[in-house]
């Protein structure tokens, strides 16, 4: 097996990335929290991350489907606050990512976050495996209401739980919580994808986090890369290893 080439100085991994993917054309990326991180978006697993701050409960446990359902005030008020970032705009990251999917370099984006600012950066072909907290559905009409409404509060029952103002049905976030499956078609479409790259970027993930970081598996490009401010379970496996700061390995 080749040694890994190790970059961690910014300028060095944009060039890198530059001509990575100048030599490719199936490329496919597939990131995580830290992507966001520069959007001020924090993430989960980091000493300064959302698991390492106090709560009532854990977040763990406010973010699972039985939570949601027995506890509905609560649930909203930690979603509210914690997971829908009205003021983030895309970083570097995303709008390098959005320009190389519109040259035809980039074949999709993979991501396991719920924020939308790929799609805000201009990406198309962009396969939520976590869902997006953009879209908040009513489970008993099918209306669909964005995160600007949930915000707002106008229409709440006396806990502060959204009602749907069209039926008066329940609200559940299209956010794949603990103890819920990944979609099926969101799943199928990233792996047809990934298994089809002539190379993978990783981005911005600990690759800790299953089912999700199990579709990396499917990969069988010669060229794998790994942008990670932490080491990672897969770092032995990547033929490029980038430590530095996300945005910055894509200012090219």
């Amino acid at each position: 097996m080749a040694a890994v080439h190790s970059i961690a100085d910014a300028v060095e991994a944009a060039q890198a990335l530059s001509n990575l993917f100048a030599r490719h054309k199936r490329a496919v990326f597939f990131g995580g929290a830290g992507v966001s991180t520069a959007s001020g978006i924090p993430d989960f697993r980091s000493v300064d991350g959302l698991y390492h701050q106090q709560f009532d409960y854990p977040p763990e446990v406010m973010l699972s489907h039985g939570f949601y359902a027995s506890h509905p005030a609560e649930f909203f008020e930690f979603y509210r606050k914690k997971m829908i970032a009205p003021t983030a705009r895309p970083n570097r990251a995303h709008i390098k990512l959005a320009e190389l999917e519109r040259s035809g370099a980039l074949r999709s984006v993979v991501t396991q976050n719920i924020d939308g600012l790929h799609q805000m950066a201009g990406s198309q072909r962009v396969w939520e495996l976590h869902g997006s907290v953009h879209r908040n559905i009513c489970q008993a009409c099918g209306a669909s209401y964005d995160a600007a409404w949930i915000l707002a509060r106008e229409h709440e029952d006396e806990r502060g739980v959204p009602v749907c103002p069209v039926c008066g049905g329940r609200i559940k976030p299209d956010v794949v919580l603990y103890e819920e499956p990944l979609d099926e078609c969101v799943i199928t479409g990233a792996v047809e994808d990934i298994a089809q790259a002539d190379m993978l970027v990783i981005g911005g993930t600990s690759l800790v986090v299953y089912p999700a970081a199990g579709l990396t598996q499917y990969f069988s490009g010669d060229t794998l890369v790994i942008i990670n401010r932490d080491p990672t379970p897969q770092d032995s496996h990547a033929d490029v290893l980038i430590s530095c700061d996300i945005a910055e390995a894509f200012r090219f």
